[in-house]
């Protein structure tokens, strides 16, 4: 045979063959994925598999970048690209630029299996909210310069508690590059501390127009944020990754410039009360201060060492009284008493009996002679009368 090829040169005139078939430039095949693999280069492989057959696919790295949802063994799929073939192993394969969900939306799954990724790892818990701060002097807001929504918070704000400096950090809010911008300015935002509070969002649209806030970079850097974080996204049905994860969730931006701050009008009217309150306990406190003051007053003057001593002089000149008054009437009684027993005395007095003319016989030695009998002859004897004693010589004739 003359027409001999090589087994390369057969390959590449089949791919040739392939190449210039218009209609498996631009097909798409509705399949099950399996084998799904992802290679450390970025391309993906997998196979698309009905009940009867199954095709080889490849995604590389470029196209890989638009999917925004995770493909999975056992989804079914549309994929969208071009069939050739591999030269090197002569296999036949479907080049996949676009893989689109069958059945559920691309966006709409790509949520879902985000949301429940970053709830497995615990960024919704309640116990990662960090609570706003109640008078926030500095707020930063990642939004769009252009949008309707920075307009209406910079007002509300302003109105609502304009002692607050507001920082805007200018950001794209949907296409390709916002997400990278959103989460960049919000991790600025915490390395220079520029705010108390951060307010990230926009207003409303499409899924599509609000997909920044579905993804991951943003979702993680709201996650990492040290800053309290409000996330104000479109209207009040749209939900986003942002809203889970943020610290609170506000259902419009003008919302959320309503959550940020506290009412002026309000806060008057609570410091009126609050004025009232202190001055009646104010009041309470000085009355009762100035009750405490007199009745220490009154303890003081009890107490005073001063008129303790002049308490006590007067205690010992009342004492002292009582116990010269005890003396004197003790003294008249002694008085009256030795009176009267003078007066008995002075009644049994034998000086008494000899002024009524008695006298009294007494020996030399002192013995009372009392009778006749009593005397001895010749004996000395001493005789007492009222006026005075006379001795008796005996007679010794």
């Amino acid at each position: 045979m003359d027409n001999i090829l090589t087994v390369t040169q057969l390959n590449h005139l089949i791919k040739a063959a392939f190449d210039n078939v218009p209609a498996l430039q631009n097909v798409c095949v509705r399949g099950e994925l399996s084998n799904y693999k992802l290679y450390p280069s970025g391309h993906h492989y997998f196979t698309l598999k009905d009940a009867e057959a199954s095709l080889k696919c490849v995604m590389f790295k470029g196209s890989a970048y638009s999917l925004r949802f995770r493909p999975q063994n056992g989804m079914s799929v549309l994929a969208v690209g071009r069939v050739s073939v591999y030269p090197k192993d002569g296999v036949y394969q479907l080049y996949c630029t676009r893989l689109i969900p069958d059945g559920a939306g691309e966006l709409q799954l790509a949520f879902e299996q985000l949301k429940q990724r970053l709830q497995a790892e615990g960024l919704f818990d309640l116990s990662r909210k960090k609570p706003l701060p109640a008078y926030p002097q500095r707020i930063g807001i990642v939004t769009s310069p252009a949008g309707a929504a920075i307009h209406d918070m910079l007002r509300i704000l302003g109105k609502r508690y304009p002692l607050a400096k507001l920082i805007l950090l200018p950001v794209r809010v949907q296409g390709e590059e916002a997400a990278g911008e959103i989460s960049r300015a919000i991790a600025y935002a915490n390395r220079e501390a520029l705010a108390e509070l951060l307010i990230v969002g926009r207003g409303g649209g499409s899924m599509e127009d609000l997909w920044a806030f579905n993804e991951e970079p943003v979702a993680r850097a709201i996650a990492a944020s040290e800053i309290p974080v409000i996330s104000a996204v479109g209207h009040e049905p749209d939900v986003t990754i942002s809203d889970f994860v943020a610290d609170l969730r506000a259902a419009t931006p003008s919302n959320a410039a309503e959550l940020a701050v506290p009412d002026r009008e309000e806060l008057k009217v609570q410091l009126a009360g609050l004025q009232k309150s202190m001055k009646a306990a104010l009041d309470r406190k000085l009355q009762l201060a100035r009750s405490r003051t007199e009745a220490l007053n009154a303890r003081l003057n009890r107490q005073d060492p001063i008129r303790q001593i002049q308490d006590r002089r007067q205690s010992l000149d009342q004492a002292l009284q009582a116990m010269t008054a005890a003396q004197t009437a003790a003294l008249h009684a002694r008085r009256r008493e030795l009176t009267r027993l003078a007066a008995a005395l002075d009644a049994m007095s034998p000086l008494k009996v000899l002024s009524r003319g008695y006298a009294v016989v007494t020996a030399p030695d002192g013995r009372l002679i009392s009778s006749a009998e009593a005397a001895k002859t010749r004996e000395i004897l001493d005789i007492t009368f009222q006026d005075g004693t006379i001795r008796t010589i005996p007679d010794h004739r």
